[in-house]
């Protein structure tokens, strides 16, 4: 961030400091393991924790302020009262906070891109390609991991400053409205929208109502800015027709973007293709595992393309990067054992795409799935689970280790069609799967976050 003054912050946040204050805030932070001098540490309210009980401690360490909604709380810490941003909501407060931020780095620096990505699946992946091919231009600012909602954005944001090319951001969304947020603090240069599939159905409430939710980026980008859509997901292709900014797709060699030929998947699992652009063609083997990572690497491709990266540059960058956040299609061998940690979270086209995966991979080998439950998916949760259960059988899975009680449904459709199957707790998925896994096996491990199976991959690669 360009750096400004507490009272300056506190105006942008639309707080209030009750003593005159004197200071800089170089920077925003809502860890206090990351103040290194001259943060404002934003007080979270935590589930476990509220972050206002720390305000003596971040100051200690050498934050500016703190910004809080719990004055009283924030005073016991030890914290000065001039050292503090009283507001409301402190979310809505990182958020206007950002806004501003943004703002001031686009004035100093006229040169700054945004680009954005939401979909149901992908978000991430292609926003580590994105980070990767985009560096390009120059200095690039993009988030570790998923911070995807209304506190992990901001803070992305809040991290350009004047010297930043390109602020690459991933959006997500779980109900109505959080795009539109999103876009209001940060509106693209670029917006991208991947695909629209079933997850979050629960707070959705059906397929469509995802597809309006995702189309909340395309009418988010800025005035001169251009749209990037899926030209094979017909739900994202129809968002074409609400925008008038410049649009681009990928996918589809009849309309102006970026499209693959000749696609075909190695035995390692990985997608070899000929990368078309409007600068020409190229050869790409991707570093990543799953054909379903194509449309992920074209819509970065795509983006690449408008800011003038030639093709063969974009095709060398896409076979070179691998998987750089955690659990998503890593693939490592541990004691013989092939594991797939794609862990991170799953809904009900990802988890087919992670069985894809592990039927290519496994052949010739035993084929175990470790999975956990694909959470948010409302009335729809156990039959789509049961669905899953049969596409395991179909791809040739030999063993599922099903992870929470959510998965029933999955492990007793695939024992119906002759899998070996289990069901585990999540405190005892790993005991149950160590004792079934066998040297030559490969194991895949998949499941929404909140199920825990994440914490069986981190332990499984951990072993030597």
């Amino acid at each position: 961030m360009i750096p400004i003054s507490i009272e300056q912050a506190a105006a942008d946040a639309g707080g209030r400091i009750e003593a005159p204050a004197t200071g800089e805030v170089v920077a925003v932070v809502s860890d206090t393991r990351q103040i290194r001098g001259g943060e404002l540490f934003v007080a979270i309210a935590g589930e476990r924790v509220d972050g206002s009980t720390l305000a003596g401690q971040a100051i200690e360490a050498g934050a500016s302020a703190v910004m809080t909604a719990g004055r009283e709380v924030a005073l016991a810490s030890g914290a000065p009262a001039n050292r503090l941003i009283v507001v409301d909501d402190v979310l809505a407060a990182l958020g206007r906070l950002a806004r501003e931020s943004l703002r001031r780095a686009r004035e100093a620096n006229p040169r700054l891109q945004v680009v954005a990505v939401t979909g149901s699946v992908g978000k991430t992946t292609t926003k580590d390609l994105l980070a990767a091919l985009l560096a390009i231009r120059g200095p690039i600012i993009a988030p570790p991991g998923s911070f995807n909602n209304e506190l992990g954005l901001p803070l992305t944001v809040l991290r350009a400053g004047a010297d930043t090319a390109t602020l690459v951001l991933e959006m997500g969304a779980d109900h109505m409205g959080n795009i539109d947020y999103l876009t209001s603090i940060a509106p693209p240069d670029v917006g991208v929208v991947l695909i629209v599939a079933r997850a979050h159905l629960g707070h959705f409430g059906g397929i469509e109502n995802v597809a309006k939710a995702k189309s909340e980026m395309v009418t988010g980008v800025r005035e001169g800015g251009t749209v990037i859509l899926n030209a094979l997901d017909e739900r994202v292709r129809a968002m074409a027709k609400l925008t008038d900014r410049d649009l681009l797709f990928f996918g589809d060699p009849a309309l102006p973007g970026v499209h693959a030929e000749d696609v075909s998947v190695n035995d390692a699992g990985r997608a070899t293709f000929v990368l078309v652009t409007s600068t020409g063609r190229a050869p790409v083997t991707l570093a990543l595992v799953g054909e379903h990572h194509v449309s992920n690497a074209l819509a970065a491709a795509t983006v690449a393309d408008y800011y003038g990266i030639g093709v063969e540059e974009v095709a060398r960058v896409l076979s070179e990067t691998g998987a750089a956040s955690p659990h998503r299609m890593s693939v490592s061998e541990r004691g013989g054992i092939l594991i797939i940690d794609d862990s991170y979270n799953a809904n009900p086209d990802s988890m087919r795409a992670g069985l894809d995966a592990l039927e290519r991979l496994g052949e010739g080998r035993r084929k175990v799935a470790i999975l956990g439950a694909m959470l948010e998916l409302g009335a729809d949760a156990d039959a789509e689970h049961e669905a899953i259960g049969h596409y395991a059988a179909a791809r040739g899975v030999d063993v599922v280790i099903g992870v929470g009680e959510e998965t029933r449904p999955l492990t007793h459709a695939a024992a119906a069609a002759g899998l070996a199957t289990q069901t585990a707790s999540s405190e005892t998925a790993l005991d149950v799967a160590t004792t079934i896994m066998a040297k030559g096996d490969v194991v895949l491990l998949k499941g929404s976050n909140g199920s825990g199976v994440w914490r069986v991959a981190d332990a499984l690669v951990r072993e030597d």
